[in-house]
């Protein structure tokens, strides 16, 4: 693992002779439990929700992900997150990655590649999303300390309780501790396969069996099951739509657009600059946008030819059936990426349209973010030997 920090500049209150009082005592204090907000808790629970969208997984190509003010790219072998402070220092986390049907020779196949590589995607996508957040509570809770009056007065007090260094040295402050801990994260991870659940499970089948009550008509299992997809769709779309008018949700639509063009700019074989990079479009077929939209399309035609006729066996069966329906939308999405103008392909074509959404043309400070998180992940693939294979 490599961290790297990128400075914008001299920062103003480092170096001199005098002891920094109010930096020792913030770094003793970072070493007690922090208290993360509500707020923050439901942020990040909105990111999570978006995860599946953000992000991009294929074993053989370079792909990423948009994370809290930063970007995730991955090569075959490797990947790296940048994300920018508040104060314009660059954070970056850099880190191999084992292909996961190398390491399961079953995941290879047509259907299982699929749930490999997007599971491995999932749990990268994750880490990165809590590695970005506690990066933007470190800077927000040290530009809190900056800005606290009396600060200097009580550290004048605390350092010896604290046991802070002093102008003669004695003992260095211990390791930070994150706020969002693996704990946290596993409980907002349950929190948000709970809400999937019910948001696009179980809602959609409940009203479509009131709506069937009501006109027989759509009791029938086509007809029902093109009702529930359409609700389940008409939710997802409602949500996107709620989540795009949260400002720090839009700033993560525009690293989505940055980490898009980035991605094409390296396909295209021309150098991989800002200027390059914002030539081209926000639009990617590998985007997970285009995966969620496939995913609810290929589940609506599936259910139909499930012969089920009880609520328990409808909604048992989406939740079953859900890791066939990822493998299946999986090769299609590869199989449009690789193909353009075929039938097929046309499948993914509302994913295109809904990114219109889910990235934002974004600014030159951003696409550069998704450049240096590029060139980490490329320099550590080629530290390791491996080679990127574009599409």
């Amino acid at each position: 693992m490599a961290v790297a920090r990128r400075s914008a500049g001299s920062l103003p209150g480092i170096g001199g002779s005098q002891p920094d009082w109010d930096r020792l005592l913030y770094s003793n204090l970072k070493e007690y439990p922090r208290i993360v907000s509500i707020r923050r808790h439901l942020r990040l629970a909105g990111q999570i929700q978006l995860l599946p969208a953000l992000e991009s997984g294929e074993e053989t190509l370079i792909g990423g992900q948009a994370v809290m003010e930063g970007v995730m790219m991955r090569a075959p072998h490797s990947y790296c997150i940048a994300v920018r402070k508040p104060d314009g220092e660059v954070v970056t986390e850099t880190k191999p990655l084992q292909k996961v049907s190398e390491k399961y020779p079953l995941f290879k196949y047509p259907v299982l590649r699929g749930l490999g590589t997007l599971g491995q995607a999932m749990s990268l996508g994750f880490k990165s999303l809590q590695f970005s957040a506690n990066v933007a509570m470190e800077a927000e809770e040290a530009a809190k300390a900056t800005k606290t009056p009396g600060a200097s007065l009580m550290s004048l007090a605390l350092p010896g309780i604290l046991g802070a260094a002093g102008p003669s040295g004695g003992s260095s402050p211990k390791p930070k501790k994150e706020a969002f801990t693996n704990g946290m994260m596993a409980i907002q991870l349950i929190f948000s396969l709970g809400f999937f659940i019910f948001a696009y499970k179980l809602v959609p089948l409940w009203l479509t069996t009131q709506i069937g009550t009501r006109y027989p008509a759509v009791q029938g299992n086509f007809a029902f099951n093109m009702v529930d997809g359409a609700i389940r769709i008409a939710i997802f779309l409602a949500f996107l739509w709620g989540v795009s008018r949260f400002k720090d949700i839009r700033r993560t639509f525009e690293y989505h657009g940055g980490e898009h063009r980035v991605v094409f700019n390296f396909e295209s074989g021309k150098p991989v600059n800002v200027a390059n990079a914002q030539s081209f479009t926000t639009f990617h077929p590998r985007c997970g946008t285009s995966f969620l939209i496939t995913v609810m399309i290929i589940s609506m035609l599936i259910y139909t030819v499930i012969p089920v006729t009880t609520f328990a066996g409808k909604f048992a069966s989406r939740i079953v059936l859900l890791p066939v329906i990822a493998g299946l939308s999986y090769e299609v999405i590869r199989f449009a990426a690789k193909r353009q103008g075929t039938l097929l392909a046309l499948l993914t074509a509302p994913g295109l349209w809904l990114q219109r959404i889910t990235t934002k043309p974004p600014s030159g400070d951003q696409t550069e973010i998704a450049i240096i998180a590029l060139d980490g992940a490329m320099k550590l693939e080629a530290a390791q030997g491996g080679r990127a294979v574009i599409a």
